[in-house]
């Protein structure tokens, strides 16, 4: 299930987004696996070695040596598949209104994340085969920048995640403060002003006082 939508994602999608929500975050925008088109490059590195495996079970069944280095070839290249399709299917990209995460890990779970009010930029980046099959890139740039999260890549229907995450980053509707709760433009968290910050400069232009000469000497 690739479909980022959140109407059509099913229960299991909201139920695992949620174990990595902080109190008051609100449901993710964006919860999805990486394309399907990742476990190419794993599919054709198997291939000749199951090629291989095959071509050692079928060259002389009844010789005890091939037919079980061929068992042990086709094997491998089983196991190698297998592990690279559940690093697939366990590794998640969910955006959330206030940060960024990527889930990954079989046996052991990790998790990487960064807040929105840190990104600065994304680049989004389609290939042909991309553009083919439906798939592109997100570089997030940022400050601190984490390299797990600094390039991903394989994440489906890659035009509608950036127009979902860019109005996010850099919509005019805000983003919820992390420490009260509150809503603070995002024109604000990039100068960094508070919102509502009181001034004593009128709204149009803003001079400043001329320098005063110096005292010349007589």
């Amino acid at each position: 299930m690739t479909d980022p939508a959140p109407d059509h994602r099913p229960e299991r999608w909201r139920k695992d987004a949620a174990k990595y929500l902080l109190p008051g975050e609100q449901p993710p925008v964006v919860a999805t696996r990486r394309h399907w088109a990742v476990l190419i490059l794993p599919a054709l590195k198997a291939l000749p070695v199951l090629a291989l495996g095959g071509w050692l079970l079928a060259l002389d069944p009844d010789n005890r040596i091939t037919s079980t280095a061929g068992l042990l070839v086709v094997a491998a290249a089983l196991v190698f598949l297998a592990l690279r399709a559940g690093e697939w299917w366990m590794r998640h990209f969910i955006v959330t209104n206030r940060r960024v995460l990527l889930t990954s890990g079989i046996v052991v779970r990790t998790v990487a994340l960064l807040p929105l009010r840190r990104i600065t930029d994304l680049t989004w980046k389609e290939t042909l085969l991309g553009q083919l099959l439906g798939y592109g890139t997100f570089r997030f740039e940022s400050a601190g920048q984490q390299q797990a999260l600094s390039e991903i890549t394989f994440l489906p229907q890659a035009d509608v995640l950036y127009r979902r995450v860019s109005q996010l980053l850099f919509g005019v509707e805000g983003v919820e403060d992390e420490e009260d709760g509150g809503v603070e433009p995002v024109a604000q968290q990039r100068t960094g002003e508070p919102s509502g910050a009181p001034t004593d400069e009128p709204a149009g232009r803003r001079d400043t006082q001329p320098i005063p000469r110096p005292p010349q000497a007589s």
